[in-house]
């Protein structure tokens, strides 16, 4: 038998010639680049999430527990053992994956300085600067918020029009920050994902989303409500981030709002919150957007805004009414 006479070298051996991407594109999965970064690749099928990383050696399903290596992923997606999975990875050898059009350089290459000192050493954005323009025209966020995020100290020029939105600790220490652009997309490098912060930091209705521009977005439609922190988990489920919620979540009449997207993968991180607000006690609820993300449903009020205008003949006001 294979399992029986194959050595540990010959696995490694099987192992890194065979990655994950490539059982997952044999077996159906297609690439979706808008939602992969450099470290993290990834692939759809039908209603299927599957994320590749560790350089395509390693894979975890965000709607499951379900993680491992290429063994593993065949085990996981055809349901079958260890033996036939081995035999599967085998009759891959040499299959080429496509390779992610978006994969380049790091654009962050500081390694000799810390988190804090790289965030510190970028610009804030300032009116009409690369950033400033990304997040009002391609995001249609709102001057007036922008400002707000500026002035808490929530957001950095990232390289070539990119924003650099923080991620803190509960003592305000930046521990990373999402990195959104045009055609960028990623987590700083070296850095821990905990929660971005936007809003009341002593507030009890405690509004999770999956971005940082959907925090934004989320806080611009509802009119930065009183009493309400807008917070992103940066499209990911770490054990800091459920660390950091769980502090919030034990105020007094706290209130844990799943404000994720409305796809399978909304819908899991939804359940997490209200496993958290079950444990603590506190109070929760689901808050769906109109749109897929709260980003897409303030583009939509904005282009539904401008268009209301342009057929009253009146100069179009680039922002909606705020609450």
């Amino acid at each position: 038998m294979l399992a029986q006479t194959m050595e540990k070298a010959d696995l490694e051996e099987l192992r890194g010639k065979v990655p994950c991407s490539a059982v997952l594109e044999d077996a159906g999965f297609a690439l979706d680049p808008k939602e992969s970064t450099r470290k993290a690749i990834k692939y759809r099928r039908a209603g299927e999430i599957i994320i590749v990383i560790h350089e395509g050696k390693g894979w975890f399903d965000p709607l499951s527990d379900g993680k491992g290596d290429v063994f593993g992923l065949v085990e996981h997606l055809q349901g079958v053992r260890f033996v036939e999975a081995m035999y599967e990875v085998a009759s891959l050898v040499g299959f080429v994956p496509s390779v992610p059009v978006w994969k380049r350089e790091s654009r962050d290459r500081a390694p000799d300085l810390s988190i804090p000192e790289r965030w510190s050493s970028r610009r804030k954005p300032w009116q009409g600067s690369a950033t400033w323009r990304y997040l009002r025209d391609a995001r249609g966020l709102p001057e007036r918020i922008i400002r707000t995020a500026i002035s808490t100290n929530l957001l950095r020029e990232g390289p070539h029009g990119s924003m650099w939105a923080a991620h803190t600790a509960i003592d305000g220490a930046v521990t990373g920050w999402e990195e959104r652009g045009p055609d960028w997309r990623g987590f700083a490098s070296g850095g821990a994902k905990v929660l971005f912060r936007m809003g009341s930091p002593d507030g009890v209705r405690l509004c999770v989303t999956e971005a940082a521009s959907d925090a934004m977005s989320l806080a611009t439609l509802e009119g930065m409500r009183h009493g309400s922190l807008y917070l992103s988990a940066g499209g990911g489920w770490s054990p800091s981030t459920a660390e950091a919620l769980r502090e919030l979540a034990i105020r007094p009449g706290a209130q844990l709002v799943a404000a994720t997207d409305a796809n399978s993968q909304g819908t899991v991180f939804a359940g997490r919150l209200r496993e958290i607000a079950k444990d603590i006690g506190c109070d929760w609820l689901r808050l769906t957007p109109p749109a897929e993300d709260w980003n897409d449903a303030l583009r939509e009020q904005v282009s539904e805004a401008k268009k209301r205008e342009e057929e009253k003949g009146l100069p179009h006001a680039r922002r909606p009414p705020q609450g």
